[in-house]
């Protein structure tokens, strides 16, 4: 993995090798952090690098803050700023994502979340495909159950949490699928092990609400918006039954990493004709060109590096 070579580490920008924290740290001893995952495209037409939506990051960045009691002298416009100077420092001519990350920095044993401070850091690393497959994956149903909003709020990106989504991966990747289906504790859909999902009924494009333990996915957003604006589908949210997977014409993932990854096959059931379908198809062109700041439409989508 290409790794930046600079940091933004407790209030500077250093080597990134130097940016390192204590064993005894309270947010590695306790997963108190919370994170954001953005992308930003390199456009090799214009020859520069584009951040996607970093007001939005960092805007649900500072909400999960706020759910885990955490305080930082930045705002969102602060933090784009430190974002730009830390992709400036290494010259980024490539895809890369960004990973920006709020921590309890005290040291020392005790479950709490007041009384420590908090800081900040941001790294950089060249990024690819997060799903190989994102063009016909395979799912399943898992038999973990997603957190739920009265134990930790799934609105909120809180690294603790992400053990949830880390054995539902792994245990669908075991038994041969390149992802997961997780319900909420209701048994309704809620989202994959860290991405949001949408399926296709009668033409009408369906995702879970917020309230059925999502997070509230900027990927997610887009796809609301594009789908409605570009593609004139009507956009349904509402809780999703187990079976009506089964019996959808379409369906996909979305999120930062993965962008929109096209399943065609739900425990061994053909989705639709068992490819990708044509909603899908034209939603992963669109982002894509959007992403890259092709569209100038979207431009305000985009921030320039």
């Amino acid at each position: 993995m290409d790794l930046t070579k600079h940091a933004f580490f407790e209030g500077k920008i250093i080597p990134f090798a130097e940016a390192k924290i204590s064993i005894a740290t309270h947010g590695f001893l306790y997963g108190t952090t919370v994170f954001s995952g953005m992308r930003a495209y390199w456009n090799e037409e214009k020859k520069r690098l584009f951040v996607f939506r970093p007001f939005d990051h960092f805007h649900r960045l500072l909400n999960s803050a706020r759910m885990m009691s955490m305080d930082i002298p930045y705002d969102e416009e602060g933090l784009i700023q430190l974002t730009l100077d830390v992709l400036r420092m290494d010259d980024w001519k490539e895809n890369v994502y960004i990973r920006p990350t709020i921590y309890k920095a005290d040291m020392g044993i005790g479950v709490r979340l007041h009384n420590l401070k908090d800081e900040f850091a941001m790294f950089v690393t060249a990024f690819g495909k997060y799903v190989s497959n994102d063009a016909d994956a395979h799912l399943t149903f898992s038999s973990w159950r997603r957190i739920d909003d009265n134990a930790i709020p799934a609105r909120g990106k809180i690294s603790g949490a992400y053990a949830n989504s880390a054995l539902i991966k792994t245990d669908a990747n075991r038994a041969g699928f390149d992802e997961a289906i997780v319900l909420d504790n209701n048994g309704h859909v809620s989202e994959g092990s860290a991405m949001n999902i949408f399926m296709v009924r009668d033409g009408v494009l369906v995702t879970p609400p917020a309230t059925d333990n999502i997070l509230e996915g900027i990927t997610r957003r887009c796809v609301i918006d594009l789908a409605r604006t570009e593609l004139g589908i009507e956009v349904v949210e509402r809780s999703i039954d187990r079976t009506e997977v089964f019996v959808a014409e379409e369906l996909f993932m979305t999120g930062t990493a993965a962008q929109i990854v096209a399943a065609t096959k739900v425990d061994h059931r053909s989705i639709g004709n068992g490819k990708m379908g044509t909603i899908t198809s034209k939603l992963r062109i669109l982002f894509d060109d959007i992403a890259h700041a092709r569209v100038p439409k979207y431009r305000d989508w985009n921030v320039e590096v």
